[in-house]
């Protein structure tokens, strides 16, 4: 059936149900519009507006303007979130160049800095970091800073109390010691989320976090196969324009429902002028929370037509995105998925392999990327439709962690999508079935007990 389809008959959808999550996707969709809202800098856009413009970012898409027009605004129905028009988007690989351009930004705040970061480590990047962001603060700059108590467990307070030392307004988002806690104890709840902003007029999201595994390149577009000083493999983006203020929503949400005053600073909302093209979906996700980031991707991968290229660096899917992908290979969608081939965690790392010989059986044609840890989180499909975020395809990251990604729908960001994912597998080996198969025994033992784990990973 056609995402047209699909809205229009308002509750005959054939969207699965889902496991855990609440409220389910095959509710009817009574108030679904047949186009999708899209803002910019100015407010909601007219009808006819929102149709020239999405005519001009959408018409080399090979799924069709009509179906694009109907799958965003069902995307929209059920994340609850707009399309934001007029932005610039920027494709930031691998650490060093994340933290230059995120660095580069911070040296000309004027007014506020907002972090928000899972991991903050007390080590040669971390330090360079946290010394440029006291030297701002101390220059007048505002600078507030949330990090989660779980991510930042190997780093000493020391390194926090300095900071806050300096006059930066500190975090500790879900403290393990429930004595700190203003609310109820819940350890397994987690910041997973990756958000600097600037001045409110620059934001920066998707997979990297403040440590020295970002420190040296992971070999991306290189054809060097050297080993020594190799960096993680991330992905993030750097944006401008309207949608910025979106993610400053998103930090302040966090930031005042753990019961602290409004953080420092005075233009949080400065007047955004359109900076570039793209329109993209900010969504972000909590628990007990609506889950729109799971319902986004389930969504876009039960409606590919073309291809769905997933890079995933912790892959333990529930049924129903497994089941979504399955069938999308044996309807003869082009499925791929790039895994870690090394990892920096060995219980995930066998929980995702333990669902290779039922990926590998279904069509999806699986990948694992040698030399370079990966840590990226991104997904292109039908050469439109775009991630890039926080957020894992598991279920720590759709249930039980704070998580934000953004939805790019636009042909020639996906573009660029699709070169780094062709990159990627310039760098990856193929798993087939008949190899996968031969595997010892002792890793199919770590994948039986990985897979007990599954829930709580």
């Amino acid at each position: 059936m056609s995402v047209a389809a699909v809205v229009l008959l308002n509750g005959c959808s054939s969207l699965p149900d889902i496991n855990y999550l609440e409220p389910s996707l095959d509710q009817p969709q009574k108030t679904v519009s047949e186009k999708p809202t899209i803002n910019n800098a100015k407010g909601e856009l007219t009808m006819s507006k929102a149709q020239a413009l999405m005519r001009q970012r959408w018409k080399n898409s090979s799924t069709g303007l009509a179906n694009m027009q109907a799958l965003a605004a069902l995307e929209e129905a059920v994340t609850g979130s707009p399309l934001i028009a007029g932005n610039q988007v920027t494709l930031l690989f691998d650490g060093p160049q994340t933290m230059a351009a995120m660095m580069a930004a911070i040296r000309q705040a004027k007014d506020h800095i907002n972090l928000e970061t899972y991991i903050f480590d007390q080590d040669e990047l971390g330090m360079e970091f946290a010394r440029l962001l006291m030297e701002k603060q101390q220059a007048g700059v505002a600078v507030n800073i949330i990090y989660d108590s779980v991510g930042t467990i190997g780093t000493p307070q020391s390194f926090f109390d300095n900071m806050k030392a300096a006059g930066i307004q500190l975090l500790a988002f879900n403290p393990i010691n429930p004595a700190r806690l203003q609310g109820p104890w819940s350890p397994n709840r987690r910041d997973h989320r990756k958000i600097l902003i600037v001045d409110g007029e620059i934001a920066f999201t998707g997979g990297v976090n403040i440590s020295a595994s970002y420190a040296n390149s992971s070999l991306f577009r290189s054809k060097s196969k050297k080993q020594s000083k190799v960096g993680w493999r991330d992905t993030h983006i750097q944006i401008t324009g309207p949608a910025v203020a979106a993610l400053q929503g998103v930090f302040l949400d966090t930031w005042l429902n753990a019961g602290h005053q409004p953080p420092a600073g005075t233009l949080y909302f400065p007047v955004l002028k359109d900076q570039g093209n793209k329109m993209l979906r900010v969504l972000a996700s909590e628990p007990e929370g609506n889950p729109a980031i799971y319902k986004a991707y389930l969504l876009a991968i039960q409606e590919a037509r073309d291809s769905i290229h997933i890079t995933s660096a912790y892959f333990v899917p529930d049924a129903q995105i497994l089941r979504a992908m399955i069938a999308a290979a044996q309807r003869g969608v082009d499925v791929k998925i790039i895994m870690p081939g090394v990892t920096d965690s060995g219980l995930v790392f066998h929980a995702g392999q333990s669902f290779y010989t039922e990926m590998l059986k279904g069509g999806i044609k699986v990948y694992e990327l040698n030399i370079a840890v990966l840590h990226a989180k991104t997904a292109v499909i039908d050469q439109v439709w775009s991630t890039v975020g926080s957020t894992n395809i598991d279920t720590r990251s759709f249930l039980h962690n704070r998580e934000v990604n953004v939805v790019v729908i636009d042909t020639e960001f996906a573009v660029s999508m699709e070169n780094a994912f062709k990159e990627d597998l310039r760098l990856s080996t193929q798993v087939t079935l008949e190899t996968w198969q031969q595997r010892p025994q002792i890793n199919k033992l770590k994948e039986w007990l990985a897979r007990r784990f599954e829930y709580w990973l």
